[in-house]
């Protein structure tokens, strides 16, 4: 679709080399016109060059889970981390007291 002008999201589920994300980043904004490029992924492996490719992109924040152990973020002021404690804490007690999850996403 016609992205010029507006403020793009990337979501992906798992960002490994960074490569992909980094590269779709730069040609939607310096290709396609767009205004900026936040992405969000929820598994961050961020393994080999990811750190630096992150930071080296246009992409403005990289908004993602600390859904697998990683202790390196302060490494790029780019990434924003939700914790998932809480959500998966309360998953777990519901399903001990045999409670609906889905009601934890509507």
């Amino acid at each position: 679709g016609e992205v010029k002008g507006m403020d793009f999201v990337i979501f992906d589920d798992m960002v490994d080399t960074a490569g992909t994300l980094t590269d779709a980043a730069r040609v939607i904004i310096e290709v396609q016109g767009a205004n900026s490029v936040t992405a969000c992924c929820t598994h961050p492996i961020l393994s080999g060059k990811a750190l630096e490719r992150l930071n080296e992109s246009p992409i403005k924040e990289m908004v993602v889970s600390n859904t697998i152990p990683f202790s390196r973020f302060d490494e790029c002021p780019k990434i924003k981390v939700l914790d998932m404690s809480p959500l998966l804490a309360e998953a777990i007690e519901r399903i001990h007291l045999e409670k609906t999850v889905s009601a934890l996403f509507v």
